[in-house]
Order: C-alpha cells, then structure tokens, then sequence
C-alpha cells in the first residue's frame, strides 16, 4: 500500500512537472493527463481517497484545457466517487462540476444519473430538503429521456421525504400521479396499488375526513384498472371499515356542531382498522416509513380525543 501512494506520487510530481514546462500545440496536457490518470489508479489502489479525488480534480482540469468536456466531466464523476469514501461535501461538488459539463453536451441521461446521486449523498446526510431538490432535477431529466422507471424512483423519494416533512399534500400529488401514469404501464401496474395505499396514509396524516372519503372512492376506481381481485379485497376492507365505524355520520356531526356526541372511541377504532385492513391485504410487511406515518395519525387522534374532552 505504501508502495502504491510512493507511485502515486512519482506520477503526480512528473504530470505537475509536465504542466510547468514547454509544450507544443497542447501536448503537455495530454501528458500530464495520462500522468494523472496513473497517479490516481495508484492512489485508488493504496486506498488513499482523498488523494484520488483531488488528482482526479487536476485530471479534468487538463482536459478542460484541451476541450475535452466528455473526459473532464468523468474525471470529476471518479474524483466524486473516491470522495464519497472520505469527504461528502468535495463528492457534491465534484458530482455539480461533472453533471454542469454533462448538461452542456447534452448528455442529460449521465446529467440525471449524477443528481440523482448527489440526492443519494444528501439523503445520507439526513438533510431531506436538499435530497428532494436533487431528486426533483433527476426526475425531470429521467422523464425528458423516456426513462420512466427511474424518474418514478426518484419521485417515490420526494414523496417519501416530503411525507416525513409533513408535506402531505405534495406526496399525494406524487404518489397519485405514479398510480395513474402506471396503469398504462404493464410492467407497473402491479404497484399501483402500493402508490394508492401511501397517498391514502398521507391522506390520514391529513386529518380532512372528507378528503379520506373522496380518495378512498378515487382509490377504489383507479385500483380497478389494475386487477378484480385486488379491488374485491381493498373493497372488502372498506366495507369492512364501514360496518366497524360510523365514521361520515360522527364527521358530519362535528362539522355542524349537532346531532348525536361524536362515539370517539369508535371512530379512532374505526380509522386504524382501515389503516389495518389494507395494510393486511395490500403491504404485509410495513416498513419504517409507514410506521412512522401511522404513529403520526394515532398521535393526532389521541389529539382530537383530548381536544373533544376538554370541550364537554
């Protein structure tokens, strides 16, 4: 290993040497080029990072010089991956450097590629605000080059993330837009209604009953398209549902201030036995995510139950 950074280093003092000297029509930045490109294999080898990414950095600087913009916007897409082993902040920016030159050459597939990366970096990070960004910015360019299974990936993650934000509204927008877009689709359909079963957990996040009532049916008519007997069962979990709570009466009830006290334990029952049936049918196996979501919905009828207690 220590060998290797030695190398290394032999390498990158001969390019620097090459950059300092005399050389005829560009020719000088071609050798330092394929001096660099030696010096960091050998850094990458020695495991030596950081040292990768910065001669990477001066890899795409020659080739800038002699406008090469294809070949510097790798060099800065391999000094971001070795980076991204020691250093997230110099990844970004090596990722911004690599998809800006990528852009100008119209090689907008690589230029979603590496945002969507720089996303991946941001989400590790936990820094949510910035990982939508990027992923918005991939998604578009995903679906301006027809790759629609990635532009979808990208967009489940603003929705996911926007949903954690309390964004809610702007994941069921999402999640509603994939289910539609992916019924015409064969190879996605089948997930149309596992897009259908996160918007109506963003719409419990919500709280506006009527809103529930108006996607469940809007739910139901979209997941037919999908097969008969997946909407037999999500029908059945919402008649089931009904039997168990007199949900529209009691919300009806609340709205006009009258008619008969609202039953809250029944209806707190009511909303996780819907949020049961159709996690049962439709996701057997929840995932952080949708715990979290869930958690959040008890909360808020715990909430409500307090907020009807102190009222009587």
């Amino acid at each position: 290993m220590g060998d290797q950074i030695a190398r290394g280093e032999d390498f990158e003092k001969k390019a620097e040497k090459k950059l300092s000297g005399w050389g005829l029509f560009g020719s000088k930045y071609e050798d330092a080029a394929d001096l660099f490109d030696k010096a960091a294999n050998a850094f990458k080898l020695a495991k030596s990072w950081d040292q990768a990414g910065a001669v990477y950095v001066k890899l795409a600087n020659c080739h800038l010089k002699l406008d090469s913009k294809h070949e510097a916007a790798n060099a800065y897409a391999d000094a971001a991956h070795c980076y991204k082993k020691s250093n997230v902040k110099e990844s970004i920016s090596c990722l911004e450097q690599s998809v800006n030159l990528f852009l100008d050459i119209g090689r907008l597939n690589m230029s979603a590629r590496y945002y969507k990366e720089i996303a991946e970096l941001y989400e590790q990070e936990q820094n949510l605000e910035q990982a939508i960004v990027y992923y918005e910015r991939a998604a578009d360019l995903f679906q301006s080059e027809d790759v629609t299974t990635s532009a979808n990936q990208c967009k489940q993650k603003i929705a996911q993330f926007a949903a954690q934000l309390e964004q809610y509204q702007k994941s069921i927008e999402i999640y509603e837009e994939i289910a539609r877009q992916s019924l015409n689709n064969n190879l996605l359909k089948y997930g149309v209604k596992g897009h259908l079963l996160n918007a109506g957990i963003c719409q419990l996040c919500k709280g506006d009953v009527v809103a529930i009532n108006n996607a469940l049916e809007k739910y139901q008519d979209l997941a037919a398209a999908v097969d008969e007997e997946d909407i037999a069962k999500f029908t059945a979990a919402v008649k089931e549902f009904d039997s168990m709570t007199q949900l529209g009466k009691a919300s009806e009830s609340l709205n006009n201030k009258e008619g008969e006290e609202w039953d809250k334990l029944k209806v707190q029952i009511g909303f996780m036995v819907l949020v049961g049936c159709i996690f049962s049918l439709l996701s057997p196996d929840p995932d952080a995510w949708k715990t979290t979501l869930l958690l959040r919905v008890k909360e808020a009828l715990k909430a409500k139950e307090m907020e009807e207690d102190d009222l009587t």
